[in-house]
């Protein structure tokens, strides 16, 4: 018996010596690195800040795109003696188009200009000590696939020069138009979701990164108009829809729990400093997920939160539930329901106790609204999508359907809710958007309303979002009301999320340095067994046959490959002292076991494409990769080392 032992043990100490020289002698490789954007950044940062000596104001240095992101900016730099302050301006097709911006006083300058034309030589005028030196700045041409406004109606003695900034869901890039329709503003990257501009005037996006399809991202970047990245957040169940910042600078932030198996139906509150997340208000300790249902909900997206706003006169917190077709109000501290206003078609007696009381001759419930915020007198004013202006069956066909803006006014302690404002009813089908799109408070009776979701095929305005069928045209109508009047119309060619008016000078500051990553997307699950590996197999052909791509980001493991529905895929990562097993769920929606996929006939032939991302946290030291496909363990020659 003692014999037996020994020869098993001499095996396994055998077996594992031939991996350790194999490992040695075999050229195995590293992952594909793909550069962090923030060290990307820099490096371009430290080529053009040394020197700064040799630049005049009658002879600056001057940088297109400085920072790879934003085409339509530049960074001019040069020296003086003395403390000077700079003015510049970007001229314009008119004078309300020109932007002008005076600069703190200096001696080493670093000018951002913001506002340039695509394709054309900007005259930009450089005024220092009361003298002007007129600067050319040439820019490249926009994207052939630039969306551009097909028609523009407007009162421009009405109007500021400021510009209509704009997220696509569809084509289109993040971008921002003047009154005349003018492009003077994009980035290159795909940060979708809302453009927020903070407190200390950067921009605040999402990441240009997914965490899980089909658009839930690892959080969010602040950046300044140049495309400079300050600081990039991240959290563990990443980020969509909407996010507002606290006074405190504290972020609030629409995230998902994707280990319970439901989707966007969680806020929580980030220290922005830290990364810390103080605060998680979770949804379905709330309300109950099995009522108000309309014909958008699944078991799994059952609330679909796309908006957050928090109201410090009150300290609460406003929802806004798509797929139950209601505005939530609760207390931020006690987490109770405060009010709930909509349609109480499927609720119970029990919840139906918070439902407004609806007063007055011209009321209309909301339906899978949007952007829903609190104005600063109180009222409650959104995005009325519309959607069948019913819960349960489509009561109204959507060319005879309309979207809008609407404001309610609400009486907390009665209990009741009343219609004082709304936009958009008499526009019929032409301003009917079944999803997405956005409302926003300028100044009093001074509103900006976006119909984003627009859709037509074979000539009838589509009853649903333009994603999920083929569709003839898209578009977006842009509306600015003063005083119930329109005094700019935008019309696009495609669907957009959200918009923003906005200056493109105000209180923010350019600040030379690297940008930081502050929180983390959290440690990735392993299974609890873990294959054995010391008879793997070798096949070149792996990586071709499941078109395999592995790359190392700054803080993951990202595996991705195509497979079919019945396959059994795990990702292992070995060490000499430890090994970690993922599953691959292959699957449309990876994130919940909930779902049902309907794969299509050719999915089912030739499979879908998945990814498997593993974060760094938990991982360290260097791993040896391999990947067991329906039982057989194929070594791919490939390691990762944190």
């Amino acid at each position: 018996m003692k014999t037996t032992y020994k020869l098993i043990a001499l095996i396994i100490i055998a077996c594992t010596c031939s991996i350790l020289i194999y490992r040695l002698v075999d050229k195995v490789e590293p992952v594909k690195k793909v550069e962090d954007i923030l060290v990307t950044q820099n490096k371009l940062e430290l080529s053009f800040i040394n020197n700064t000596n040799e630049y005049t104001v009658e002879n600056p240095k001057i940088i297109v795109n400085p920072y790879g992101l934003s085409p339509l900016s530049a960074l001019i730099i040069f020296e003086t003696k003395d403390l000077t302050t700079p003015t510049i301006t970007v001229v314009g097709k008119s004078e309300k188009t020109t932007i002008k911006n005076t600069f703190t006083p200096n001696k080493k300058h670093y000018l951002p200009i913001y506002g340039l034309y695509a394709g054309t030589e900007n005259k930009v005028l450089l005024t220092v000590n009361n003298k002007t030196t007129t600067l050319k700045i040439k820019t490249d041409p926009l994207p052939k696939n630039f969306v551009l406004p097909t028609n523009i109606e407007k009162d421009e003695n009405q109007l500021e020069n400021e510009l209509y900034f704009f997220t696509p869901s569809s084509i289109g890039y993040t971008a921002a138009y003047d009154i005349n329709g003018d492009v003077r503003f994009y980035l290159t990257e795909n940060f979708i979701w809302d453009v927020k501009k903070l407190q200390n005037g950067h921009l605040l996006l999402s990441s240009n990164r997914l965490i899980n399809p089909p658009y839930y991202t690892t959080g969010l970047v602040e950046m300044d108009l140049l495309g400079k990245i300050y600081y990039e957040y991240t959290l563990p169940g990443g980020y969509h829809h909407d996010v507002f910042e606290l006074k405190d600078g504290n972020l609030l932030i629409s995230t998902d729990q994707f280990e319970d198996g439901t989707v966007e139906d969680t806020i929580v509150e980030m220290d922005r400093e830290t990364g810390e997340i103080v605060k998680t208000i979770d949804l379905k300790k709330i309300l109950s997920t099995k009522e108000g249902h309309n014909l958008y909900t699944t078991e799994y997206d059952w609330f679909h939160n796309n908006s957050v706003w928090y109201d410090e006169k009150t300290n609460s917190i406003t929802l806004s539930g798509r797929h139950q077709d209601i505005v939530i109000n609760i207390n931020y501290d006690t987490e109770e329901i405060n009010w709930i206003l909509g349609d109480p078609t499927n609720w119970s007696k029990e919840t139906q106790k918070y439902f407004l009381k609806p007063i007055g001759d011209n009321f209309e419930y909301q339906y899978a609204q949007h952007a829903a915020m609190i104005l600063p007198n109180g009222d409650l004013f959104l995005f009325d999508n519309g959607n069948n202006r019913s819960k349960t069956e489509e009561k109204v066909s959507a060319d005879d359907n309309y979207s809008r803006g609407v404001i309610y006014r609400i009486d907390n302690q009665n209990k009741t809710v009343e219609q004082i404002w709304e936009y958009g009813s008499k526009l019929g089908g032409d301003f009917y958007s079944p999803y997405i799109s956005d409302v926003d408070y300028l100044t009093e009776n001074h509103y900006l309303i976006l119909s984003g979701g627009h859709s037509t095929k074979d000539g009838k305005v589509n009853n649903n979002p333009a994603g999920l069928g083929n569709v003839d045209s898209l578009n977006s109508t842009l509306v600015e009301l003063k005083n119930d009047t329109p005094i700019l119309k935008m019309e696009l060619p495609t669907n957009f999320y959200r918009s923003e008016k906005m200056n493109l000078y105000g209180s923010d500051k350019y600040i030379l340095g690297m940008g930081s990553r502050i929180g983390n997307m959290g440690k990735t699950k392993t299974t609890k067994k873990n294959p054995i590996i010391i008879f793997n197999k070798e096949d070149k052909k792996i990586y071709d046959k499941h078109n395999l791509e592995i790359t190392k980001e700054v803080d993951r493991l990202v595996v991705k490959g195509t497979f079919k529905k019945e396959d059994k895929v795990q990702i292992i990562l070995d060490s000499l002292f430890d090994k970690k097993t993922y599953n691959m769920i292959i699957s449309k929606k990876p994130y919940t076991a909930m779902c049902v996929d309907v794969f299509n006939e050719e999915e089912q032939k030739n499979g879908i494409t998945v990814t498997k991302y593993i974060n760094d946290i938990g991982i360290k030291g260097k791993y040896y990769i391999y990947l067991k496909i329906n039982g057989t363990v194929y070594d791919i020659n490939q390691y990762i080392e944190y």
